[in-house]
C-alpha cells in the first residue's frame, strides 16, 4: 500500500512548495510517508484529462492512500469532485484533503456514504444556484432594454454575400440550384436558405 500526494498548482512554484511541506508536515504528524508527489502545473479551466485525472487513478490501487491539500485540487466544480471521491470509494482508496479535514478511509461505511450524499447535495445546489445567476443576469438585461441574441428577422452573414447577381443570372439562364452551389462551394441547402432570405 502507498501514500501518494496530488499536487495542481497554477506557475506559482511558491503554491506548489506550500502544498508539499503542508502535506509533509501533516504526513509527519500523523505517522506515515508520502510514497510519491503527482504534480500538475496548469489552470483550473482544464479537463480531467489535462489535470491527468486518468492517469493518476490509474496509479492509486486498492489499500492504497491520495492526499491532498484541498478538495477543490480535484476538479473545476463539486460535480467534478463528487464524481472523483465515489471512484475512490468504488476503488477502496483513502482520500485524506487535510484543508476540510476529511479522512474517507476508502470503505462502504456510513461515513463515506453521509460525505458523498452531502458533497452530492452541494454539487446539485451549485449548479442552482448557476441556473438562477444566469436567468437573473437575463433579466437584468432585459430590464435594461438590451437585446439578447439575434433580433427576430434578421439576416446573419453568409459567405454567398456578394454572389446574388452571379446566382441571380445562373438561375435566370436555368442552371440547377445543385450546380450553383457545387460552384461557389457551398451545399444545395445553404444556397437554397441564401435564396430565400435574400429572395433573390
Amino acid at each position: 500500500m502507498k501514500t501518494i500526494a496530488y499536487l495542481r498548482v497554477s506557475t506559482d512554484k511558491q503554491d506548489l512548495n506550500n502544498q508539499k511541506l503542508e502535506i509533509l508536515e501533516y504526513g509527519r504528524k500523523n505517522g506515515f510517508n508520502i510514497d510519491d508527489f503527482f504534480e500538475v502545473e496548469m489552470s483550473s479551466r482544464k479537463t480531467p484529462k489535462q489535470r491527468r485525472i486518468n492517469e493518476l487513478t490509474k496509479r492509486l490501487c486498492e489499500g492504497d492512500t491520495l492526499i491532498v491539500s484541498e478538495l477543490s485540487r480535484l476538479g473545476r466544480s463539486v460535480g467534478q469532485v463528487v464524481f472523483f471521491i465515489d471512484g475512490l470509494i468504488k476503488s477502496k482508496i483513502r482520500l485524506i484533503s487535510i484543508k476540510e479535514r476529511l479522512d474517507l478511509n476508502g470503505k462502504h461505511d456510513l461515513q463515506s456514504k453521509t460525505m458523498l450524499t452531502m458533497f452530492t447535495l452541494f454539487s446539485e445546489i451549485e449548479r442552482d444556484l448557476i441556473s438562477e445567476r444566469t436567468k437573473q443576469g437575463l433579466a437584468a438585461a432585459r430590464a435594461k432594454g438590451k437585446i439578447l441574441g439575434r433580433p427576430r428577422g434578421s439576416i446573419g452573414k453568409s459567405k454567398l454575400d456578394g454572389k446574388e447577381r452571379v446566382i441571380a443570372e445562373d438561375l435566370k439562364y436555368g442552371v440547377s440550384k445543385a450546380a450553383i452551389a457545387r460552384k461557389l462551394g457551398v451545399s444545395r441547402t445553404s444556397l437554397v436558405n441564401f435564396i430565400k432570405t435574400r429572395e433573390i
